[in-house]
């Protein structure tokens, strides 16, 4: 993370004042989604909750990281539950695009991984689709809830899932893909 910002500034000072040679500045040039990741990484970073871990594979790609939910409540909890993210070039005015890696049994992520969330859609009937207000920070904390407060049965994805719930609750173990828990009475490792 750390990387791309020191390449920001490094870049900064190469440049130097703006009468340098116009056609090496834009090789040089700097998306305005990766100084927006810059700045975005951090602040997740700072506030990520405790039931998430983020690791980027390339610290020098913002744009593409994987996130780790392990709830700590609920009918998903002691489950690791992966998640791939992509910000596109068009960022911050569209979404972006998270696919679950993890095969799971929820009314709100298909079992080939696609997850409905309405913060994830650009345009969203009840106004709570994605804003160019909207940060990295928002997209980690509303895929976290989908293992809590966010877990809707009313209007699922998985039509299955969501009938299985409502017909045999509370869910079976065996229903859920559940792997070790990293935290413990309330604290992170």
């Amino acid at each position: 993370m750390l990387t791309l910002a020191s390449k920001l500034k490094r870049d900064d000072g190469v440049r130097g004042p703006r009468t340098s040679n116009p056609a090496s500045d834009s090789t040089r040039r700097v998306s305005v989604r990766d100084k927006l990741l810059v700045k975005e990484v951090a602040e997740l970073e700072a506030n990520l909750p405790c039931t998430c871990k983020v690791n980027f594979p390339d610290p020098n790609k913002l744009h593409y990281f994987q996130l780790t939910v392990i709830p700590d409540e609920g009918y998903y909890q002691g489950g690791k539950f992966q998640f791939e993210t992509e910000v596109p070039d068009a960022y911050n005015m569209v979404p972006p695009k998270v696919k679950c890696l993890t095969r799971i049994w929820h009314p709100n992520i298909t079992e080939t991984g696609e997850i409905c969330l309405s913060l994830l859609r650009e345009h969203s009937i009840d106004g709570t689709g994605w804003a160019p207000t909207r940060t990295l920070k928002d997209v980690v904390w509303g895929l976290n809830s989908l293992f809590t407060d966010l877990l809707n049965f009313d209007d699922p994805l998985n039509i299955e899932a969501a009938e299985h719930h409502l017909r045999d609750k509370p869910y079976s173990r065996s229903a859920v893909s559940v792997q070790p828990q990293s935290c413990h009475s309330g604290s992170c490792s």
